[in-house]
């Protein structure tokens, strides 16, 4: 999972956190001292970020020793040790705190992914993210939601034609959408995915006939809105030809109604635009001599 992209996330955050330098520890640290520590789960919780956290002490000192006493995607409970730190004190204090903010965020989006995903356990449906996350954290936000046990939608722009409302108003018609997009593969550009956002059934009819006629292959069809009875038309209308996708105004109140209407996916941005953070936090303790 891990990208050079994400590897200069890291250390971008630790330059806007570290600056010139940690002068907290500096001044009040002396810098013989050896310390270990450990972070602790303040909450039960689905764990993420452990390898993130271990990329930034190895940032901040190498001769940090960093111990994942449980791994990425495990279930913690409140009061558990997860990691295990030892090495010179300031160099741990001074990567303590974009360690833990790592780990939190993501630990509480696989939180949610995995209270989702289990909502919807023996519907067959898989839960989705979207692209609504927080801007340069999308991959390790994805992260968690796989490590979570959901399902990662398209990571950005470019690896999926997704056909929403605004695409179909600016071209004119769903039709005249679907025929620019079979022009677009046409004139050689990349096949990737192509998902298709309809709003009404009329709507979902006009996007499988336009598709048929220009010999366009649609990956799924997203349903934009729909009720769970309203899904449940869609998903006896499609009867199994294509895959079909609920989005819009859900969250853990209504998720399984939709799973249970027989759609195969359902997208929440909840796992990524409004998440709680799971509570985390390092305790140090001295190393004694031998």
């Amino acid at each position: 999972m891990w990208t050079q992209a994400m590897k200069r996330a890291v250390e971008w955050a630790l330059e806007e956190d570290l600056g010139s330098g940690d002068c907290t520890s500096l001044s009040s640290v002396p810098n013989e001292m050896v310390h270990q520590g450990f972070i602790l789960a303040k909450e039960d919780g689905v764990l993420a970020g452990v390898e993130v956290a271990r990329h930034v002490f190895d940032l901040v000192d190498a001769s940090v020793s960093f111990e994942a006493l449980r791994p990425d995607g495990a279930h913690v409970a409140f009061g558990e040790a997860v990691v295990k730190v030892k090495g010179p004190a300031r160099s741990i204090l001074s990567a303590e705190r974009l360690a833990l903010n790592f780990m939190q965020r993501m630990s509480g989006v696989a939180t949610m992914a995995n209270r989702a995903q289990a909502l919807l356990e023996g519907t067959g449906a898989r839960v989705l993210d979207t692209r609504k996350t927080t801007p340069g954290l999308r991959a390790f936000e994805k992260w968690a939601v796989a490590l979570g046990g959901g399902t990662n939608h398209r990571m950005g722009l470019y690896d999926m034609v997704l056909i929403k409302d605004n695409h179909v108003d600016y071209a004119g018609s769903m039709t005249a959408a679907l025929r620019g997009v079979h022009r677009y593969f046409e004139g050689g550009a990349e096949r990737v995915p192509v998902v298709v956002e309809v709003r009404s059934m009329e709507e979902l009819r006009e996007a499988r006939q336009a598709a048929s006629e220009v010999g366009l292959k649609l990956t799924r069809l997203l349903l934009d809105n729909f009720t769970p009875d309203q899904a449940r038309e869609a998903v006896d209308e499609v009867a199994g030809a294509l895959p079909l996708e609920a989005s819009g105004g859900i969250d853990l109140t209504n998720l399984r109604d939709y799973g249970q209407a027989g759609v195969d996916f359902v997208s929440m941005g909840a796992l990524t635009h409004s998440v709680k953070s799971l509570d985390l936090s390092l305790k140090s303790q001295p190393v004694l001599p031998a």
